[in-house]
């Protein structure tokens, strides 16, 4: 693999980490502690082309490559995680689902508003009673002549409350797996209800809610892919959604290292810089470049059209825990400071946390990864 980036990649991760440092970090704290982000921050990434990165132009998208989103990632992850969540979501589980599988009618209706920023999207997948065990979901789809009827509800989703367009997965068929369809739901539909989820531990500006459906009426023509394929789609878009929580968890373990090499260098005790002390310069020794690299790789596994599941797997559980370690270690340079919000290593270390519960948890990728070594499930 050549760890060189080209130019255009060069320049996609220089103009993300601009826009961060001017749009992002100088409001992630007041986002943080207001539970939501200014809603302006969705049409600047449009403008710019983040939220159509890799989907092609001809679909409304910016074109590019998965290294060039990674790189975008990393960036909006070291600016504000709940930033990053709107374009994981959005572009990397549901644009992206929708142009690898969207009839030209989806594609032309949902993509040129989801790529500019004029639309949102969430992924409705996980339930109150099914987290890890996706396959065991509730929601059903019921036919009623050439509509489908919609009933269940969705929980921990983000962007609940601020999508235009609900990719969610209901049983339309016996029980497993096998009974899963996929759909495509217009937010506004009459019988879908949304309520925000507040109070979390980290990524407290990003939207997050359930969503109630009571008979929600759709057409069929709102499926997206084969009746019963629903499943197999979900589990290729998270292998994706993986890198992509991989890249974000860069960014934060790269912001915590640069706060805290910063602080260490300004601090004195006992006389001198606190950067000076041996304890201190052990807890700076994090894992950001191998995470970062785990990253790279999967996503040069993407763009040359090889296997990368088991490989985002190993990325996502590495540069999470590693993104805890290096947030929990910043805390701890910082001493007290570290545990008040008017330095970021705090909401750093509460944002770094959920990565290693979402789209799979660190226990989850773990057995993914055993899977595919032995070839023995110990699910």
């Amino acid at each position: 693999m050549d760890l060189r980036l080209s130019a255009e990649q060069t320049a996609v991760r220089r103009l993300a980490a601009e826009f961060v440092d001017r749009e992002v970090r100088p409001h992630a704290a007041r986002w943080d502690r207001h539970e939501a982000v200014d809603p302006a921050i969705v049409g600047l990434l449009g403008e710019l082309g983040f939220l159509g990165l890799t989907v092609p132009e001809t679909d409304g998208g910016s074109g590019g490559d998965h290294l060039s989103y990674c790189l975008v990632l990393e960036e909006l992850g070291r600016g504000d995680s709940a930033v990053r969540g709107i374009v994981s979501v959005s572009l990397g589980l549901v644009a992206k689902s929708i142009a690898a599988h969207g009839t030209p009618e989806q594609r032309a209706r949902w993509l040129p508003g989801l790529c500019s920023g004029a639309a949102l999207g969430c992924f409705a997948l996980t339930e109150p009673g099914s987290g890890s065990d996706a396959a065991a979901l509730a929601t059903r789809a019921v036919r009623d002549g050439a509509d489908w009827l919609l009933t269940g509800t969705k929980t921990f989703i983000t962007n609940g409350t601020t999508a235009d367009v609900a990719l969610l997965f209901a049983r339309t068929g016996g029980p497993g797996h096998r009974g899963i369809t996929a759909f495509l739901v217009s937010t506004e539909s009459p019988g879908l209800s949304r309520r925000e989820i507040r109070g979390k531990l980290g990524l407290r500006g990003q939207a997050t809610a359930e969503l109630h459906l009571d008979g929600v009426r759709v057409p069929d023509a709102a499926r997206l892919g084969d009746e019963g394929a629903g499943f197999r789609l979900a589990l290729g878009t998270l292998a994706k959604g993986r890198m992509s929580v991989a890249a974000g968890c860069v960014g934060i373990a790269q912001g915590c290292l640069d706060a805290a090499v910063t602080y260490a260098g300004q601090r004195t005790q006992f006389g001198k810089p606190i950067a000076g002390h041996q304890l201190v310069q052990q807890l700076l020794a994090v894992d950001t470049a191998a995470a970062r690299l785990l990253v790279w790789q999967v996503a040069d596994l993407i763009d040359s059209g090889q296997p990368f599941a088991t490989e985002a797997s190993m990325a996502k559980l590495f540069a999470s825990e590693a993104a805890v370690r290096a947030a929990d270690n910043a805390v701890q340079v910082f001493g007290g400071y570290g545990y008040i919000d008017e330095y970021p290593v705090g909401k750093y270390l509460r944002d770094a946390r959920v990565a290693t519960l979402y789209e799979g948890t660190s226990q989850i990728q773990q057995l993914l990864i055993g899977r595919a070594l032995t070839g023995v499930t110990a699910f």
